[in-house]
């Protein structure tokens, strides 16, 4: 079994649709930059991050942030901040 190469089509695939919601979105904000908090929140994305007998403090966001490097990294997504918010909204296909 390949592993690895499933884990990672499965990541790609999320990472997919992450990208087609951000594209969704965009038309609602300015200059098309969708914050970070409407990505989470809408598609659930805050998830606790450790086993049930560790301690986190809250959810996070650590499978958003995944996902959008690996769009970022293939020049798909792009991130802003300013001040304590973040922005995302999707590239043109090169």
């Amino acid at each position: 079994m390949q592993y690895k190469q499933n884990l990672h089509r499965h990541l790609q695939a999320c990472a997919d649709e992450l990208l087609a919601f951000v594209r969704s979105a965009e038309s609602a904000y300015s200059e098309g930059w969708v914050p970070t908090v409407h990505i989470k929140s809408e598609l659930a994305l805050n998830l606790e991050a450790t086993p049930q007998g560790s301690t986190q403090y809250g959810p996070k966001g650590w499978l958003f942030a995944i996902l959008a490097r690996v769009l970022e990294d293939q020049g798909r997504l792009e991130h802003k901040k300013v001040g304590s918010r973040s922005f995302c909204r999707s590239r043109a296909a090169a």
